[in-house]
C-alpha cells in the first residue's frame, strides 16, 4: 500500500530522540492543491515549444500558466530552465528559488539555479550557501555541482579549492571526461600550461567525440601561441556542434590576430546578428576597424563595449577577468584613463603578469597620488591579515571586539572574588550561559539559600527550574516570591508560568490574570495568555489577545513567535514563515531565539536548506551557544553533512560539561548521526554528573547494544531493573537485547513484564511487534484493540492498528480505524492521506475529497500530492492528474512509485518518451514497490 505510516522505533529511546530531532521525515510548504485544467494545457504545449527551442513561446506560456496559478511547481521549475537558456538569468533564478519555495527536490535545481548564479557572478554565495552543498546529492550531480564549484573558485582566484573540487568530483566517477576538462581553463588561468595540456589530453582520451574536449584542447594551444592548432581545434568542436558560440568567438579572436581579415570578418558578421549586444564581438569590430585604418569605426565599437559593460554590477565583473580587461582596454583605447583604471586595477587583483599590467603601469605614473593610496592599503592589510569586513572599519571592528573580550574577563575575576549573593547570582548565570547549568543552579541554590529575599536569584533559579522541567521546584520559588511581595506582576506572571507547565491551565491562568490586574499594561501575562489559548485550541482568542499587544508594541517579536505558531497549526506555512522572518527582522543583534525558531520551522517543514540557513545566522550571533550548536547540528543533519554536525556536537559537549539532560540530547543527535562513539562520550560525562539519571542509563544501554556488546547493554539493563524495579525500561531493554539474540520467547517475556508494570503505549507497542506473527498477526491484533478499546483517545495506538489492517489486506477495518483516527484529529495528515489509498482500492469515489484534504494538510509532501494525482487519474481527470504527479516527481525524483504512476499518465497522455524515461528510472532503482509489475508490463507496451 503506497504511503502508509512509517513504523515507529524499534527502541524507546530511539523514537524520544526522533521527536527531538524533528527534521527527518516532516512536511514541506506550499504545495498546490488543486491544478487547473486551463493552466496545465499551457504548460504541456510549453514544454513541447521548449523542447523544439521556442524558448520565447515557452515562455509566454508558462507565464499565462503562472497567471491562474503561481504555485505550479512543474511550471516555475521550467520556466526557470527556460529564462536560463533565454540569457535572462536573474528572473531564472528567480523562478528557480520559486519553484524551491514550493518545495522541489534540491537534486532537480541545484545546477540550473548554480548556472543562474554563475551567469550573475554570485560566486561567493554559491561557495556558501547550504543549497549548493555537493552532499546529500545524487553521485551525478554532485559532479556537476563541484565542477561548479571549482569554476566559482576559480574565478576567484582560488587555485588550490578549485583542482580540490575537480579532484572531489573526479573521485566520484574516474571515468568521466567532465573533469578532466572542468580542469583545463583552471590551469591556464594559473599559467600551468604543461597541466592543462595534460588534463585535456586525459579529457579527449575520455571523450574522442565531444565538442568541449576539442574546445578545451584548442584553448591550451590557443593561450600557449599554437594558433594554426588552436584554430584546427577549434573548428573540429565546430563541426560537432555547430551552436557553440563561444568556440566562434575564440576562433574569430585569432582570425583577427593572424591578419585573416576574410575570415575574420567574415565570422564577426555572422556573430553580430547570432549574439547582438556581446562586447566581446564588438571589440573585434573595433579590432578589424582599426587594422582597416577606420577610427570612427573603431571609436564607435569600443563605446559599444563600455556601454555594454558599465551599466554591469561590479560584483559580477571582480569575478569576470575578460571582461575587466576588454573593458579596461576598451576605455584606455577612448583615453578615457579613470575608467581604464579602475577596470585594469581589478583584472589586475583577479589576474596579474598579463599584458595589461604595462597599461595599468602607465596609468599609474601619470597619477602621482596613487603609490600613496596603494601603500596605505598594504600597510592596512598587513596590520590586519585576516580581516574580511570593510577595511575602514577593520580596527574599530577589532578593537571593540578586544574590548568586550577583556571586560568579559575582568567581570569574572570580580565577581569571583566577593561572596555576596548578588554576585553569586552573576556568577551562576554566567556559567550557566557557558553551558555549566548544573554548576550554575547550584551557585543560585546557594545563593537563594543564604538570601531568600534575594529575588534576582529566586526569579533566575526559577528560571533555570522551569527549563529543566523541575516543575515543583519552581512552583515552590514562585509561590515564596508572591508570598513575599503580593503586589508585584511579575511573580505572578512567573507563577502562572511554573503552574503552566505543571498543565494546571485554571490556576496558571487565575495568576496571569491576577499579574494583570496589578498592572494592566504588562505585556509578559498577554502572551502568557494567549500561549494558554494556544494550548487549548482557542485561535481566535490568542490571536485577538497578540494583535492587542502588537498595537502596543508593534515589535514584539514574542508575539511575532507566538502568531507564527497559530498559522502553522491552522496550515498557514507561508505566513507562519513572515512571522518568524519579523521576529527575525525585529531582534537585536546579538538575540537568536527566533534565528532558531525559523531553522526548527523549517526543519518541521522539511526544508532543510533554509533550516541551516537560519542556524548560521544564528550562529552569526553567538556561535559559542550550546543552544545554537545543537540547532546547527540537527540542521546539518538534515542536510546529510553528517561530518559537520559531528564536529558541532564535539563542541556542544565541550559546552554541555556534566550537565546530564543536555549530554544526554546531544548523545541522541550523535546516534542520528551514527556516532556511536561520540554518544557513548556525551553520555559518560552525563553519567559523571548524576549516575543514577535514567535517561542516560538506558541511552548506554541502547548504544551499548547499538555497539554490538550484548553483554554490557545485559549488565546496564539489570541494574536499571535493581534500582528502578517497578519501571518498564529496564524491561524493555531486555526485550530488544533479546530479540537482537534472536531469543524471541524471553523478549516476548521481558516485554510483556514491561507492560505489565507499566502500560503504555510504548510498551504495548513493542509487545505487539514482538507478537506480529502469531496466529498470522492475530494476537498482535486482539492486543491493540483491547488497548484500543480502553483507551479510545490514543491516537498512535489507533493509527498503529489501522496501518496493520492495511498490511494485512483487511481493508474495511482499516477504514473504520482511521476514520476513528481522523475523529480523535481531523488533521491528521498521515491518516488522511492513509484513508484515501484505502478508499481507492475500496473504489470509494470519496477518495478524492480525503485526499485534497490531506494535501491541504500536508501542502508540500511527495507522497500525499501523488496520492492525489494517482486517485484523480485513476477517476479519469489525467489533465489534473499529470500536473500533480509532475510535482510530485519533482519533490521526490528518487521514489520510483511516483515515477511509475508519473509514466502512467503520461502514456496516456501520449508522451511515451517521456513515459519510457520514468519507468527505466523506476525499475532501475532496485526497489521494489506497488505497482513494479505493472510499471514492467506498461515499459514493454512502450518498447
Amino acid at each position: 500500500m503506497p504511503h502508509t505510516t512509517a513504523q515507529l522505533s524499534e527502541r524507546m529511546l530511539r523514537h524520544i530522540a526522533l521527536a527531538l530531532l524533528c527534521s527527518l521525515n516532516l512536511l514541506t510548504p506550499h504545495a498546490a492543491l488543486a491544478t487547473d485544467a486551463k493552466a496545465s494545457k499551457y504548460y504541456e504545449d510549453a514544454l513541447v515549444r521548449y523542447e523544439k527551442k521556442d524558448l520565447e513561446g515557452a515562455i509566454i506560456q508558462l507565464k499565462n500558466a503562472l497567471q491562474i496559478d503561481k504555485n505550479m511547481l512543474p511550471v516555475q521549475m521550467l520556466l526557470g530552465k527556460a529564462l536560463l537558456q533565454s540569457g535572462d538569468v536573474v528572473a531564472a533564478e528567480v523562478a528557480f528559488n520559486e519553484a524551491l519555495r514550493l518545495g522541489v527536490n534540491r537534486a532537480e535545481v541545484v545546477i540550473p539555479l548554480g548556472q543562474a548564479y554563475m551567469a550573475q557572478g554570485k560566486l561567493v554565495p554559491l561557495l556558501q550557501q547550504q543549497q549548493f552543498n555537493p552532499a546529500g546529492l545524487p553521485p551525478a550531480v554532485q559532479i556537476q555541482v563541484l565542477l561548479l564549484r571549482a569554476a566559482a573558485n576559480s574565478d576567484l582566484g582560488d587555485t588550490r579549492n578549485a583542482l580540490k573540487n575537480i579532484e572531489e568530483a573526479r573521485a566520484i566517477d574516474p571515468k568521466s571526461a567532465s573533469s578532466w576538462l572542468a580542469e583545463v581553463p583552471i590551469r591556464i588561468r594559473a599559467l600551468q600550461f604543461k597541466e592543462a595540456a595534460a588534463a585535456a589530453d586525459r579529457g579527449m582520451a575520455l571523450a574522442p567525440d565531444s565538442a568541449e574536449a576539442w574546445y578545451q584542447k584548442g584553448s591550451v594551444q590557443h593561450s600557449t601561441g599554437d594558433l594554426t592548432g588552436a584554430v584546427a581545434s577549434y573548428s573540429k568542436a565546430l563541426s560537432i556542434d555547430a551552436d557553440r558560440v563561444d568556440v566562434r568567438v575564440a576562433r574569430v579572436g585569432i582570425y583577427v590576430d593572424l591578419g585573416q581579415k576574410k575570415e575574420a570578418t567574415s565570422e564577426v558578421t555572422q556573430l553580430v546578428g547570432l549574439l547582438p549586444g556581446e562586447p566581446r564581438v564588438a571589440y573585434l569590430q573595433a579590432l578589424l576597424a582599426e587594422q582597416d585604418n577606420r577610427p570612427v569605426d573603431a571609436r564607435t565599437a569600443l563605446k559599444e563595449v563600455v556601454n555594454l559593460i558599465d551599466p554591469v554590477p561590479p560584483d559580477y565583473l571582480r569575478y569576470r577577468p575578460q571582461l575587466l580587461m576588454l573593458n579596461g582596454l576598451a576605455h584606455y583605447g577612448l583615453n578615457e584613463r579613470e575608467k581604464a583604471k579602475q577596470y585594469l586595477e581589478a583584472f589586475q587583483k583577479v589576474q596579474g603578469n598579463s599584458a595589461a599590467t604595462k597599461i595599468l603601469a602607465q596609468i599609474y605614473l601619470s597619477e602621482p597620488n596613487i603609490d600613496r593610496a596603494i601603500e596605505v592599503l598594504e600597510t592596512y592589510l598587513k596590520a590586519q591579515p585576516t580581516d574580511s569586513q570593510a577595511m575602514t572599519m577593520l580596527g574599530s571592528a577589532l578593537m571593540v571586539k578586544g574590548q568586550n573580550a577583556r571586560a568579559t574577563t575582568l567581570m569574572k575575576k570580580a565577581l569571583q572574588t566577593q561572596d555576596a549573593p548578588g554576585l553569586r547570582t552573576v556568577l551562576g548565570m554566567s556559567l550557566i550561559r557557558s553551558g555549566q547549568s548544573g554548576s550554575g543552579i547550584s551557585e543560585l541554590e546557594s545563593a537563594y539559600k543564604k538570601n531568600p529575599k534575594q529575588t534576582g536569584a529566586a526569579t533566575a533559579l526559577l528560571n533555570m527550574y522551569l527549563k529543566a522541567g523541575q516543575t515543583a521546584k519552581a512552583i515552590a520559588v514562585a509561590e515564596d516570591l508572591v508570598k513575599q511581595q503580593p503586589t508585584n506582576a511579575e511573580f505572578f506572571n512567573l507563577l502562572g508560568m511554573a503552574r503552566g507547565q505543571s498543565r494546571n491551565y485554571p490556576a496558571a491562568r487565575t495568576a496571569f490574570e491576577q499579574s494583570l490586574k496589578l498592572v494592566s499594561t504588562y505585556i509578559p501575562p498577554s502572551l502568557n495568555l494567549a500561549r494558554l489559548d494556544i494550548a487549548t485550541k482557542a485561535y481566535d482568542a490568542a490571536t485577538k489577545r497578540l494583535n492587542d499587544v502588537l498595537k502596543v508594541d508593534p515589535r514584539n517579536a514574542e508575539a511575532m513567535a507566538e502568531m507564527a505558531i497559530i498559522s502553522e497549526r491552522t496550515g498557514k506555512l507561508p505566513e507562519a514563515q513572515r512571522w518568524l522572518e519579523k521576529a527575525v527582522d525585529v531582534s537585536g543583534p546579538k538575540e537568536q531565539r527566533w534565528n532558531l525558531a525559523l531553522s526548527d520551522f523549517h526543519l518541521r517543514n522539511a526544508n532543510a536548506s533554509a533550516a541551516l540557513d537560519a542556524a548560521k545566522s544564528a550562529s552569526a550571533k553567538g556561535p559559542e551557544e550550546l543552544s545554537v550548536l545543537m540547532a546547527y547540528a540537527k540542521a546539518q543533519l538534515a542536510v546529510g553533512d553528517i561530518a559537520a554536525a559531528k564536529n558541532l556536537l564535539m563542541t556542544a559537549t565541550k559546552l554541555a560539561d556534566y550537565d546530564p539532560a543536555k549530554q544526554v540530547q546531544i548523545a541522541m543527535l550523535q546516534l542520528a548521526a551514527n556516532n556511536l562513539p561520540g554518544a557513548s562520550y556525551s553520555l559518560d560525562k552525563a553519567l559523571s554528573g548524576q549516575a543514577d539519571f535514567l535517561p542516560a542509563q538506558a541511552l548506554m544501554a541502547e548504544v551499548d547494544l547499538r555497539q554490538g556488546d550484548q553483554a554490557k547493554a545485559e549488565k546496564r539493563a539489570r541494574e536499571i531493573i535493581a534500582s528502578q524495579p517497578k519501571r518498564a525500561v529496564g524491561y524493555s531493554l531486555l526485550g530488544d537485547i533479546s530479540m537482537a539474540r534472536g531469543q524471541k520467547a524471553a523478549a516476548l517475556d521481558n516485554y510483556r513484564k514491561a507492560h505489565q508494570l507499566e502500560p503504555s503505549t510504548e510498551t504495548l507497542l513493542r509487545l505487539s511487534r514482538a507478537m506480529g506473527d502469531q496466529d498470522g498477526g492475530k494476537a498482535a491484533a486482539q492486543l491493540a484493540e483491547q488497548w484500543t478499546k480502553t483507551h479510545p483517545k490514543d491516537i498512535i495506538s489507533q493509527k498503529a492498528l489501522a496501518d496493520g489492517y492495511a498490511r494485512s489486506g483487511n481493508l474495511p477495518q482499516a477504514r473504520l480505524a482511521y476514520e476513528r483516527v481522523l475523529k480523535l484529529d481531523p488533521d491528521d495528515a498521515e491518516a488522511l492521506n492513509n484513508l484515501a489509498n484505502i478508499l481507492l482500492l475500496l473504489n470509494d469515489s470519496g477518495a478524492i475529497k480525503i485526499a485534497e484534504q490531506a494535501v491541504a494538510k500536508n501542502p508540500g509532501n511527495a507522497g500525499t500530492i501523488d496520492t492525489l494525482g494517482w486517485i484523480l487519474f485513476k477517476n479519469g481527470q489525467p489533465d489534473r492528474a499529470l500536473q500533480l504527479l509532475r510535482d510530485a516527481r519533482l519533490r521526490q525524483p528518487g521514489n520510483p512509485e511516483i515515477a511509475y504512476h508519473l509514466a502512467a499518465a503520461l502514456a496516456q497522455a501520449g508522451r511515451k518518451a517521456e513515459a519510457k524515461a520514468e519507468l527505466e528510472s523506476a525499475l532501475r532503482s532496485g526497489s521494489s514497490f506497488d505497482g513494479a509489475d505493472q510499471a514492467k508490463t506498461l515499459l514493454k507496451s512502450l518498447n
